[in-house]
C-alpha cells in the first residue's frame, strides 16, 4: 500500500531541496581550482567540493521542514527515519560533465515510500531548467516559461532517438545487447547524464538506456518520466527504483519493442 502524502505539504519541500543545491553549486561550477577525489579504484568515480555541499544543504532543509523523513544520499548515505518516506539525493548526477565545465549534469531529487518514488525532480542549476513529476505535477520551468511535460507518441525503432551515457554501457553482455538496440534506432547519442531523462519526458527522444544505476540514480527520474506518460522498468519489465538495468521509454510500444531487445541479456 502506498503511503498517503499531501502534495500541498511535500511539493514546497521538494522546491526547496532543488533551490539549496542550486545555491550551494554553483559558485563551483566551471571554478578554477576545481578538484575532485576519487571514489573508485581502479577507475574514475569523482566526487567534488560542490557534491558535498549540495548534499549538506538539502538535508539541512530537511531536518528543519521534515526531519521524521529518512534520507538516501549519495555521498552521505542513509538516515533512518519514522514516516515510511524516504527522500533520496543525488546532489550532481553527471560530476564528470561537472568537472568538464558542460551542462547536462543536473541535481536528482526524488520523494519515495516502500514501493518506489512519488514525486521527483531533475533539475538543471546553471540553465535554470527544472522538470517535476509526480503528485498531480508533469511540468517544465525555465529560461522559455513553464510548459506541461508530456512524452512522445509512439513510433517504430527505426524512427526512434535512443540515448545513454557512457558508449561502453555495463557488462560485456550489456553492452552487446545496447549495440543490438542501437543499430535498429535511426540516432543514437551519448553523455547526457540525468539530462537524457528530462529529454523523454520533455517528448524530445524516445529511449534512455543504462546498466550499474544506483536508487538515487533513478528514482527521480522515475518519477518524472511516469508523470509525463512514460514507462520505467528494468531490462525484463520490472521494477527499476533500486536501480541496475534501466530501460526509460516515452510509451508503451517503444517500450516494448526495445524490451524484446534487451530482456534476454543474461545477469
Amino acid at each position: 500500500m502506498r503511503a498517503t502524502v499531501d502534495p500541498a505539504r511535500l511539493w514546497p519541500v521538494a522546491e526547496a531541496l532543488a533551490d539549496a543545491a542550486r545555491v550551494a553549486i554553483l559558485p563551483w561550477f566551471r571554478a578554477e581550482g576545481l578538484s575532485a577525489d576519487n571514489k573508485l579504484a581502479g577507475g574514475f568515480d569523482p566526487v567534488t567540493e560542490a557534491d558535498r555541499a549540495a548534499e549538506q544543504a538539502m538535508r539541512g532543509v530537511l531536518a528543519r521542514l521534515r526531519p521524521d523523513d529518512a534520507i538516501l544520499g549519495e555521498e552521505f548515505g542513509a538516515t533512518p527515519g519514522t514516516t515510511g518516506l524516504t527522500w533520496v539525493l543525488d546532489p550532481i548526477d553527471g560530476t564528470r560533465a561537472f568537472l568538464s565545465g558542460t551542462p547536462t549534469w543536473g541535481v536528482l531529487i526524488a520523494l519515495s515510500d516502500r514501493e518506489g518514488p512519488i514525486l521527483g525532480i531533475i533539475d538543471q542549476p546553471y540553465i535554470g531548467e527544472r522538470f517535476a513529476g509526480g503528485l498531480g505535477r508533469a511540468g517544465l520551468s525555465g529560461p522559455l516559461g513553464t510548459r506541461p511535460l508530456r512524452t512522445r507518441a509512439p513510433r517504430p525503432l527505426a524512427e526512434a532517438i535512443l540515448f545513454t551515457t557512457f558508449p561502453e554501457v555495463g557488462t560485456k553482455a550489456e553492452g552487446a545487447a545496447f549495440a543490438d538496440l542501437a543499430r535498429r534506432m535511426r540516432l543514437t547519442r551519448y553523455g547526457c547524464d540525468c539530462y537524457a531523462y528530462g529529454l523523454v519526458a520533455a517528448g524530445q527522444i524516445d529511449l534512455v538506456v543504462e546498466a550499474g544505476l544506483a536508487p538515487y540514480d533513478v528514482q527521480g527520474p522515475i518519477a518524472v518520466i511516469e508523470a509525463a506518460g512514460g514507462i520505467v522498468t528494468d531490462w525484463r519489465g520490472g521494477p527499476a527504483h533500486q536501480g541496475g538495468r534501466i530501460l526509460a521509454a516515452a510509451n508503451a510500444g517503444v517500450h516494448a519493442e526495445a524490451l524484446a531487445v534487451l530482456s534476454g541479456t543474461p545477469d
